[in-house]
């Protein structure tokens, strides 16, 4: 029997790779939703429906269409800094929508895997396992944490996959990311100033994309943190990024976040402990250089 697993938030990163990922699964039946036209250029093996999360009578309606045994929720406001300017959107989008979702999946008995984000914690302590206690700094963070709350306050069988400064591209090329921007800025002669004192473990996109997959086909319930295993600063990224294109380093200046003006509060410190994923899930991820190189064969 086929399991009918729908994914909100197709157009995005990780929304592609899981399209990607599923539409050549032959046990699953895919539903691909997100707001406005559908942007894969693959076409084959899932359905696409456009959906607004944050009406609740077109959640209803697509769970009633499809009825979906799996939801694999990836959509939601993610620019940080937008989230602080615009609190009605990213309540609206990180917050009122989810307790849409859990309605409809408590409804129709659905299966919830939802994304959520290192940004929960406020960076004192990282890496972090599963059952470290949040602490947001950020409005961004903070709509994430209340959307884990009522998640875990619901009936509905769930599971939560946490992640930390997801990486990839898509065909478009329409996403840019620290891998992008260094080879673009060091490939025209620029100088760039790249921050020191942030600790994150990067994830390739497709990484995410198989332990959400895993966590699908296991309906494994719980926290899970599915991120990169490796403990870098954004410089240190773009170390590593110059040396796989071997492009000058020498331009890569180091800076402190200090001499940034951003609108949201960054955690200094996040990073996950992946020991959980690995043991129940039998989740892998790649080498940062790993990521670089697949990255490089889809660029060219």
């Amino acid at each position: 029997m086929k399991k009918t697993i729908l994914i909100t938030g197709s157009n995005g990163l990780l929304g592609q790779k899981l399209v990607d990922l599923l539409s050549k699964e032959s046990g699953v039946n895919l539903i691909a939703t997100a707001r406005g036209e559908n942007r894969l250029p693959n076409q084959i093996g899932y359905t696409y429906q456009t959906l607004d999360i944050t009406d609740p009578a077109a959640v209803e309606d697509v769970f009633t269409r499809h009825k979906p045994q799996i939801v694999i929720h990836t959509a939601a406001m993610t620019n940080v800094d937008t989230c602080e300017s615009d609190l009605t959107g990213c309540e609206a989008l990180n917050v009122k929508a989810v307790e849409y979702i859990v309605a409809a999946c408590a409804k129709h008995q659905s299966f919830l895997c939802h994304l959520s984000t290192d940004f929960i914690f406020d960076g004192e302590a990282g890496p972090y396992a599963e059952d470290a206690v949040p602490n947001p700094i950020s409005v961004y963070g903070e709509s994430k944490l209340k959307a884990e709350q009522i998640i875990q306050a619901s009936s509905i069988r769930w599971a939560i996959a946490r992640t930390v400064l997801v990486f990839g591209i898509v065909p478009d090329m329409s996403r840019t990311n620290i891998i992008l921007w260094v080879k673009k800025s060091l490939e025209e002669g620029k100088q760039i100033n790249v921050v020191t004192d942030q600790f994150r473990t990067p994830t390739l996109a497709e990484d995410l994309a198989i332990g959400c997959w895993l966590i699908a086909q296991k309906e494994a319930e719980g926290i899970f943190n599915i991120s990169g295993e490796e403990l870098l600063t954004p410089y240190e990224m773009a170390i590593k990024t110059a040396e796989f294109y071997h492009l000058p380093k020498e331009l890569i200046k180091p800076a402190d976040s200090s001499t940034f003006s951003q609108p949201a509060r960054r955690p200094p410190r996040t990073g996950f402990i992946l020991t959980k994923a690995k043991t129940m899930l039998g989740y892998k991820p790649r080498t940062f250089n790993e990521g670089i190189a697949l990255m490089a064969t889809q660029i060219a």
